[in-house]
């Protein structure tokens, strides 16, 4: 998909952020933990949902979407071995534990997603192997087979990893007579979320959100009803965006106790007022600025891209340090294309100088980074064209409906 961007916008005016992506993958995963119906609210419509969706019907679990809204109807039949499906997002990896745990065996395809770094799975096998699975590779796919059960199991995280979290913390969950206990967890909110979901089916855990999970296995969950949180980062994306505009922009839909970035952005002169429901955002002078990304509460390795381009707008010489990833850089050469002026100190450390943009020929790389392109372009001097665009749609609902109700002009060139 080719999208052809006007330029010299203004983001300002009304949106809603959608449930979070970054919940709803771990929560849609651990649908395979039960097999009673369960109805999940506020959904989003985006390509990663309809591919976990694509995985849990081949594992058998009848599920239907609209609206975003999906109903689970109670299924018995599940299989572990997913066949030849090829997945493309790294929260497939989710499903190996909890369909090894039910079924005894699972086969999945090695799990996909974006490039920006290794994102080893090793943490998961670790954890995994100390929860009595044997897991092998083949070419690439992944099995885990389910051995002797353990009473107490212990596990420290090397990192805290978000995705090892949440796939060790739903695996132990349906391991019945297991006690586990996670620590060095990561802390994000969406594992909270995945935490209410799952007790909401009978699990019995506590302590997501902060560094110790307990887990006590139980034999089966029952049916729920669930509305997922809103997305953090798609609205910190917006909120990036209408301040490096000087837009006034009210975002609707996300509770401010998730957004534990906006204290880094007032400290750089950012005009933010937030609420229980919203946040508004007001035209505002930055200031240049340091600042580090890391595990939750630092700040968010996700909104990493859009702070690079935020930094084109401050009044000075900015540093940016990249501390999950190592090679979260694709959006440097892109803003360059636009006059941006970056350069790398060291393996992790981008320093940007205030920069006036302007239109480019651009490609889409990744999902964070093509959204951050999208809106340096509907800022900067003149039209841009995006290729690739299609990227967007993993993790951003609705993206052409709220680009029209914050001023932002998208013409789309040639639709794959």
């Amino acid at each position: 998909m080719i999208a052809k961007v006007r330029g010299n916008s203004k983001i300002e005016g009304e949106i809603t952020v959608s449930g979070a992506k970054n919940s709803a993958l771990p929560i849609l995963a651990s649908l395979v933990l039960t097999s009673e119906e369960v109805l999940i609210n506020r959904v989003p419509e985006i390509s990663d949902v309809n591919e976990i969706l694509s995985m849990i019907r081949v594992a058998g679990i009848q599920v239907t979407f609209s609206d975003n809204e999906i109903m689970v109807k109670s299924s018995s039949n599940l299989k572990g071995e997913l066949g030849n499906f090829d997945s493309n997002i790294r929260a497939s990896i989710l499903l190996l534990g909890p369909l090894a745990a039910r079924t005894g065996h699972a086969e999945l395809p090695y799990p996909g997603g974006c490039a920006i770094g290794e994102r080893p799975i090793d943490i998961h096998i670790e954890g995994l192997n100390k929860l009595g699975f044997l897991i092998s590779e083949k070419g690439d796919r992944i099995e885990a087979t389910l051995g002797k059960i353990p009473k107490e199991v212990k596990i420290k995280l090397r990192f805290p990893s978000v995705g090892a979290t949440e796939h060790l913390m739903m695996t132990a969950a349906i391991m019945n007579g297991t006690h586990t206990e996670l620590s060095n967890c990561a802390k994000e909110p969406e594992i909270v979320d995945l935490q209410n979901f799952l007790v909401s089916m009978g699990a019995k855990i506590k302590g997501a959100g902060i560094d110790k999970i307990e887990i006590e296995g139980v034999k089966a969950f029952h049916g729920t009803t669930h509305t997922i949180i809103g997305d953090r980062i798609e609205a910190g994306t917006y909120i990036i965006a209408a301040l490096a505009s000087k837009g006034l922009l009210k975002v609707n839909g996300a509770s401010s106790e998730t957004f534990n970035f906006i204290h880094e952005l007032k400290k750089i002169g950012a005009q933010i007022i937030t609420n229980e429901d919203h946040v508004l955002v007001k035209p505002s002078t930055l200031k240049p600025f340091k600042i580090s990304t890391g595990p939750y509460p630092e700040f968010p390795t996700d909104l990493q891209p859009q702070l690079t381009f935020l930094a084109c707008y401050t009044n000075g010489t900015s540093e940016v340090t990249e501390k999950v990833f190592e090679n979260r850089f694709w959006h440097v050469d892109e803003l360059r294309k636009m006059g941006a002026s970056i350069e790398k100190i060291g393996d992790r450390t981008l320093r940007i100088k205030q920069s006036q943009l302007h239109g480019a020929t651009l490609i889409g790389k990744n999902l964070r980074e093509t959204a951050t392109v999208l809106f340096a372009a509907a800022i900067a001097d003149g039209p841009s064209r995006i290729e690739k665009f299609e990227i967007i749609l993993r993790g951003y609902e609705k993206i052409w409906d709220k680009l029209k109700k914050i001023g932002v002009e998208v013409d789309i060139l040639d639709q794959l």
